[in-house]
Formats: structure tokens, C-alpha cells, sequence
């Protein structure tokens, strides 16, 4: 099946120009599928394997790069309000919705890592618009690993207005911690679209306090979704998916971990693995795609094969709650690992989410 792309610059209710793009099928799409993207990351280039496969696939792909990021105007990923980047992209997706050519499609969100959290968000503003979610690693909760200490925030809380472009100091880059497989990690640092700089003061904090708030009200999530963690990510903690599952009270919820892969499951992985993801994706779409299923059952755990992994994994589906047996990941988990631009009980560098 062939896909259209396109490009087109809009202005946001702030007068600030946004960069859009669209992944079309040739034939009439099956549905629609709305991108978020992680913090310090790009649509037109990063997600372009998602926009290609799932447009491959039947599906119509719209993406947004957010004010400060990619191809979008504004300082370079500076965060002024998370809920800037929620209202940006919820006004473009419904406009998009309401085209004559759209208005009776179904119509799903996707987000990746902070894009999680924004996809999350908007589904929040309208729960009864949205058919449905597919999040991937997302960030929508503080791991108890990596909380920092209320004074750390309160003291930064005072100075946020003050210097709110202030860069934090580093530590390791974490898309070496991201990304498996080391060609495609080097393609990330490549791409002079993502933000690879220090993080700003203002931006860690606004990121922190969105994924406090969510934190506080998973349970509020009602639309069916599909969330995916590798679980061996050490940048968003594979629990925070668990919490999510277990605390939304949606009636169709599927989580899918997977033993050994890290946090960038559709683009940092060897190739087998990707393919593993974007199936489990795909059939997910497929299903929830005007086709009835039996929602009082549609709960669902599963545990996937892992290729590239040594040790060899069975699929176990199970119903909720959570509780997962079997072999432990090859790869430890540090005790201090990353989320939000936070690492242990300082600020860092998070420069790809």
C-alpha cells in the first residue's frame, strides 16, 4: 500500500508557527492516528517509521512538532506551560477530525514518552472524544527511584520565574541509555532536529509537576488504550506503565512489556524487535477499528518474546491485576535512573524523551 506525505506550517493561538505533517494512505484511511512525541524530539524525521508503517497499514497519521521543538518555532524546547503543548496539539487534531473526509473516522492518540503524558492530557480535556490510545514508555507518573525531595522542588520553585531558561547541569546523555542499538543511536544524534542540550529549568519543572498531576489521577483515564514498555527501559521506569493499567478506570486496557528492550521500542531496537512492536500495535488498531470486542474481557497483560533476547520467553496473557512471573531481563536496572530531566534526588540532563 503507498503512502502520501505532507507538510504544512500553522500558527497556534499564540501567534507562534508550528510545523505539521501527515502520513496518508493512498486508498480511503481506516482510521486516524495522532502523534505525540517525546521531550526534545521531532515528527517529520524521528517518527517517521511510525508515520510510514502505520500509514502502510490503512491508518491516516498526523504529527506536531511542539512549539520549541523540531522544525517549530520558539526557544529551543523551552516548556513555558506543559498545557501550552496540550491546547497546540488538541486544536490541530480536532480540526483535523472535523475535515468532511475525516468526521466519521475513528480516532485514536499516540505518544511516546513525554508524548504519553500529552496524549493523556488531551484525552482529559474531552474523554468522550477520543476512540482510543496507544502509549509507548509513556511518562505519566514519578518512579519512587527518582522523586525528588520536596525542598529540592521548592527551592526551584522559587527561582523558575526568575531564570527559567537556566540550563541544568548534566550527567550521562541518556540516549545511550535509550536507544539499543548503536547505528540507530548515532542516527539520533544526527539529527540536528532533536534538542541535545542541557534542559531548562522551567521545562523540568513544568515536566515534573505534569507527571505529579497524572500521577495523581490515572484513575481518570477511561478510553481504551494500549501501553507498551520495554522492560528493560532504565529512562522511564517499566513500573509506571503497571501503575497506569492498574489504576485506570478504563474497561478495555492492554499492557504489553517486553522482556529486554530498552525505552526507544520503534526506532532504537534491531530490527526484529521493531517489528514485534509495530505488529502488537497494528493488530491492536485493527481490532478497536469498528469492530465489536468483548470489553468486560478485554483487560489484558501479556508478556512478549523478546528475539534479540538470550534467554528465551513464553507469551503469558493473564487478567488484571498485574503480576507478571518468569526470568529477569538481562540487563540491571541502576538504582538511580532517569525521568523528567530528574535523576535521583538532583536535577540532570534528559536530552531525548
Amino acid at each position: 500500500m503507498g503512502v502520501e506525505y505532507h507538510e504544512e506550517y500553522i500558527r497556534n493561538a499564540r501567534g507562534v508557527q508550528l510545523f505539521t505533517c501527515r502520513w496518508l494512505p493512498f486508498s480511503s484511511p481506516k482510521a486516524l492516528v495522532f502523534l505525540c512525541h517525546g521531550y526534545g524530539m521531532e515528527c517529520s524525521g524521528f517518527m517517521r517509521g511510525v508515520g510510514i508503517k502505520l500509514a502502510d497499514n490503512g491508518y491516516a497519521v498526523v504529527g506536531i512538532d511542539y512549539e520549541g521543538h523540531g522544525r517549530s518555532a520558539g526557544a529551543r524546547c523551552y516548556i513555558k506551560r506543559f498545557d501550552n503543548i496540550v491546547n497546540d496539539c488538541s486544536d490541530l487534531f480536532k480540526s483535523v477530525c472535523a475535515q468532511e473526509e475525516y468526521r466519521e473516522k475513528t480516532r485514536f492518540l499516540y505518544g511516546e514518552s513525554m508524548g504519553g503524558a500529552v496524549a493523556l492530557l488531551i484525552h482529559k480535556k474531552d474523554p468522550s472524544f477520543w476512540n482510543g490510545a496507544l502509549l509507548v514508555a509513556p511518562m505519566c507518573k514519578i518512579s519512587e527511584k527518582v522523586k525528588p525531595h520536596p525542598m529540592v522542588v521548592s527551592l526551584l520553585t522559587k527561582v523558575e520565574d526568575v531564570i527559567p531558561r537556566w540550563k541544568i547541569v548534566p550527567t550521562k546523555d541518556v540516549i545511550d541509555s535509550a536507544f539499543k542499538d548503536p547505528a540507530k543511536r548515532e542516527e539520533v544524534r544526527g539529527n540536528k532536529l532533536i534538542y541535545q542540550e542541557k534542559p531548562r529549568l522551567k521545562t523540568a519543572l513544568e515536566m515534573l509537576r505534569t507527571s505529579m498531576h497524572l500521577e495523581e489521577s490515572l484513575h481518570e483515564v477511561t478510553l481504551p488504550f494500549l501501553v507498551l514498555h520495554g522492560e528493560a527501559d532504565i529512562v522511564t521506569d517499566p513500573e509506571i506503565s503497571k501503575a497506569l493499567y492498574e489504576q485506570a478506570s478504563s474497561k478495555d486496557k492492554t499492557i504489553k512489556l517486553y522482556p529486554g528492550m530498552w525505552h526507544g521500542l520503534t526506532y532504537g531496537e534491531p530490527e526484529d524487535n521493531i517489528e514485534i512492536v509495530f505488529s502488537d500495535i497494528i493488530s491492536w488498531l485493527d481490532k478497536r477499528n469498528g469492530e465489536n470486542i468483548d470489553i468486560e474481557n478485554a483487560t489484558l497483560v501479556e508478556r512478549s518474546v523478546c528475539r534479540a533476547t538470550p534467554t528465551p520467553y513464553d507469551v503469558h496473557t493473564i487478567s488484571s491485576p498485574v503480576t507478571i512471573n518468569g526470568t529477569k531481563p538481562q540487563r540491571t536496572r541502576p538504582q538511580a535512573n532517569y525521568l523528567c530531566g530528574w535523576r535521583g534526588r538532583r536535577m540532570h540532563h534528559h536530552s531525548a524523551m
